[in-house]
């Protein structure tokens, strides 16, 4: 708990004076632009004081040239505490905000004026500068404070046999002064999203929460180190190691890997370990071949909860809430045993009593409350609509729950949660009043049973200054993944209202494959990567023109990214229903992507064995063998940087368009990974594919240019791009 001073000198540095009030309305609203979706402030997740009354979240103002984006750490009161108020603010980011245990100060992870790499800051909450506290050759980020508030454990890469900083700032030298310029491995994985991998790995660091104290590599010289199969958790462009201090102080839990280097013909194992502060060999905590993440202690220190994924041999499995041993070795225990979806994210209540966890659930992502001990999984309150996520609990004796909130219509906002009746009360108004000048239908479920018997989830989009009289053409958009799920949730790479914008109803169906339908849902997909998905979006199409008389059946296109990409080509050679396809980062030959790709294992494991083997699916589910059907116009767009689905790819199939001399057009980004990130990237690609849905299915009712101005076909909308791994 904090003292009465340190809270009266925060409640003078956020000011005073209620929240921020919904603007009102404007008489007439217009359609949504790409400067609405591209400009909306973007939230991190927030990170709540011990005392449960503040929260800090990150807040991104987007630009169009990225050195004019502006990323600063926010202050947001929980109760009554004046509205929030920005505590940094410079030019580049922070990120991995920690707060100390007695709330008097913030560390995070930022690269400021004179850093290399990103370094470890602490902020004195009671006011000042940031203070620089790391300076290691290859930066330093998410901290966590000790119990005792004296000192900081943090991540940094070190390369082979480096234990000390001098070592591996020597290492780093060597490496540049190096007059050759190769890449060599000697096993697997070599690449990562857009990224190629090096024999640098993370480890974990300790040093006194003072600047110029010198660092200590906890890990330095263990066996798990130095075995081949060592590393963290990849993903989004790094590599990371999740841990928390034991509650004592005197160790620490993380999350790694020793079997990373098996990845090309088996599944990788995250394990949890336990380390001295003192350093020394790591000991395995969870023996089993499942895989672990986000170790969570409770509050009293006498119970450890972590996410757990069982080692079952399908290509998917459920999150599952587990409680591991602790003090004292034991078994791990499922909390959630009688709960069929995936565990989010989750936190322990400050009694130790209760777990707190989100979940996706049929286009929502809802939050749960779950007896520590195990039992029940019940959601707090009803959710009827939007998505909750960044979920934080903290506060004592009652807890306080804050997550970040969204719907389709809303853009991320910082929320406050009763933990009683689930009721929201909004913290933040960031994006209120763009939000309130634009017409956004709330998105419509509806649901189907296909001829195959399963029970199809789908939502729609309804094009803006909507007439019931009139007859729109349908834009089908097909998530990727596959095991991920169109939510009613605000996006940016596939934002449903910008394509909807001209005038076109947008269907988005949850083929099977999809999370938040229950596990046996998304290991269906398993041998069946594109016949059945692609027989389902037909059939979502076919039941969306009997249900919504104002869709125009003679006007009908369909569209993905990722494993989206892949459907949408194998739609290609499958129908002729579509007027038009539009496939991003697609595969066209199942073959070619398995041996492209920066991850192959669960490719093989989906199609029951190597292509070698001589298994039908290979063949009978590659479009490529289906080429003489090809006869749909379709747009292909690619990124260069792409290794998770490769560039090759997309090569490929246009080579075989160009051959059958089907209509199509190619866009290839050369500074683009599997998303398209940058802004006028986006905007172009939004252009592209407005204009070619206009061409093929005539324009709808168009919406405003960029500018705002009544515009012709080519101005923004949407794309597809992938929202999971891509397959």
């Amino acid at each position: 708990m904090r003292s009465s001073r340190l809270v009266a000198a925060l409640l003078l540095l956020v000011g005073s004076g209620s929240a921020v009030a919904q603007p009102a309305a404007p008489p007439t609203r217009r359609p949504i632009t790409h400067e609405d979706v591209w400009l909306m402030k973007r939230l991190g997740a927030p990170v709540l004081s011990p005392d449960g009354a503040w929260a800090v979240v990150s807040v991104t103002a987007p630009a169009y040239d990225e050195k004019d984006q502006v990323s600063d750490l926010w202050l947001v009161p929980t109760g009554s505490g004046g509205p929030p108020r920005a505590l940094t603010a410079t030019r580049t980011g922070e990120s991995g905000a920690a707060w100390s245990p007695d709330g008097r100060r913030l560390a995070f992870s930022a690269r400021r004026e004179g850093d290399e790499a990103a370094q470890i800051y602490v902020l004195d909450m009671g006011g000042g500068e940031a203070q620089r506290v790391t300076s290691l050759s290859a930066g330093a980020r998410s901290p966590q404070w000790s119990p005792d508030g004296r000192t900081l454990l943090f991540v940094s890469d070190v390369y082979p046999g480096a234990r000390d900083e001098a070592a591996n700032s020597a290492a780093a030298a060597e490496r540049k002064a190096r007059k050759w310029n190769a890449r060599v491995y000697d096993g697997f994985p070599i690449r990562d999203w857009d990224r190629w991998l090096d024999d640098r790995r993370p480890s974990l660091f300790v040093q006194a929460a003072e600047p110029g104290a010198p660092a200590r590599d906890l890990l330095a010289g263990s066996s798990l180190v130095a075995g081949p199969g060592f590393g963290g958790s990849l993903g989004s462009g790094s590599e990371n190691i999740t841990a928390r201090w034991t509650p004592d102080g005197s160790g620490v839990v993380f999350v790694a890997t020793a079997n990373r280097h098996a990845a090309a013909h088996s599944q990788v194992v995250h394990s949890l370990w336990l380390v001295a502060v003192a350093g020394g060999e790591p000991t395995r905590l969870t023996p089993d071949e499942a895989s672990y993440s986000a170790p969570e202690f409770s509050r009293d220190g006498r119970q450890l909860f972590a996410a757990m994924e069982p080692a079952s041999g399908r290509v998917y499995n459920a999150s599952r809430l587990v409680r591991v041993g602790w003090p004292a070795p034991a078994p791990p225990r499922i909390v959630t045993s009688g709960f069929d979806g995936s565990v989010g994210t989750f936190r322990v209540s400050p009694d130790g009593r209760t777990v707190y966890f989100t979940a996706e659930d049929a286009g929502l992502e809802r939050l749960y409350a779950v007896p520590a001990a195990g039992g029940a999984a019940l959601e707090v309150g009803r959710l009827d609509r939007g998505t909750l996520s960044g979920l934080a609990v903290g506060g004592a004796p009652s807890p306080v729950l804050v997550a970040i909130w969204e719907s389709a219509v809303e853009p991320p906002e910082v929320v406050r949660i009763e933990a009683g009746t689930g009721a929201r009360t909004r913290l933040t108004q960031f994006n209120a009043e763009r939000t309130a000048a634009l017409d956004l239908a709330a998105v419509e479920h509806f649901w189907f049973t296909s001829r195959r018997g399963a029970r199809i989830h789908n939502m729609i989009v309804r094009p803006p200054g909507f007439d019931p009289a009139r007859k729109y053409p349908l834009f089908s958009v097909i998530h990727g993944g596959p095991h991920s799920m169109w939510r009613d949730q605000f996006v940016v790479r596939w934002n449903y209202h910008l394509l909807a914008a001209p005038g076109y109803v947008v269907l988005l169906t949850n083929y099977t494959g999809s999370t938040g339908f229950g596990e046996p849902f998304a290991q269906a997909i398993q041998g069946d990567p594109l016949e059945g998905p692609g027989l389902e979006i037909n059939e979502a199409v076919e039941d969306a023109i009997r249900r919504y008389p104002f869709i125009d059946a003679t006007r009908l296109a369909a569209g993905g990214a990722s494993y989206g990409g892949h459907l949408a080509n194998w739609l290609a050679v499958t129908t002729t229903r579509f007027r038009c396809l539009v496939s991003h980062a697609g595969l066209f030959d199942l073959k070619s992507q398995w041996a492209t790709s920066d991850t192959i294992f669960s490719r093989e494991r989906t199609m029951g064995g190597p292509a070698w083997e001589g298994g039908a699916g290979w063949r009978d589910q590659s479009p490529f063998y289906r080429a003489a059907n090809l006869g749909t116009p379709i747009l292909v767009t690619v990124g260069e940087r792409d290794f998770r689905v490769p560039l090759n790819n997309a090569l490929e199939f246009w080579s075989v368009l160009q051959r059958t001399r089907v209509p199509s057009r190619l866009i290839v980004f050369p500074d683009e990974n599997h998303w398209i990130l940058k802004g006028e990237n986006s905007r172009f690609f939004y252009q592209e594919v407005h204009a070619w849905l206009s061409r093929h299915l005539g324009a709808g009712d168009p919406g405003p240019s960029s500018s705002g101005a009544a515009g012709a076909a080519r101005e923004p909308a949407s794309h597809p791009v992938g929202l999971g791994p891509g397959w």
